[in-house]
């Protein structure tokens, strides 16, 4: 799950140097986290793969084998989610371990 979060913040980051913004010229789609969790298994057939903690928020990575969409979202303390990217091309990687003494 490291990885995957690792990965996930790493695909964050990367939004700050493109040109533009993930959801251009308008705020990114936010609501109630319930709702919105809702919205995206029944439209995208996307489920949680990973989270973790980010300062004072939770980051998910929501995402469909079927389709390979995927979906970075923000849960904030007062329970509003927001869609900060989404994609296609999800895959799942199996974590690599390096044998011992080997370097990264």
């Amino acid at each position: 799950m490291t990885q995957t979060f690792l990965a996930a913040s790493l695909a964050l980051a990367s939004l700050a140097l493109l040109p533009h913004p993930a959801f251009p010229q308008t705020a990114p789609p936010c609501g109630a986290r319930a709702g919105m969790v809702i919205q995206l298994a029944e439209r995208y057939g996307e489920t949680r793969r990973s989270w973790g903690i980010a300062q004072n928020a939770v980051v998910e990575v929501y995402a469909s084998d079927e389709t390979g969409s995927w979906t970075i979202a923000i849960t904030t303390p007062d329970g509003q989610m927001c869609m900060v990217a989404a994609g296609q091309g999800y895959e799942t990687e199996a974590p690599q371990t390096p044998a011992k003494g080997e370097r990264i």
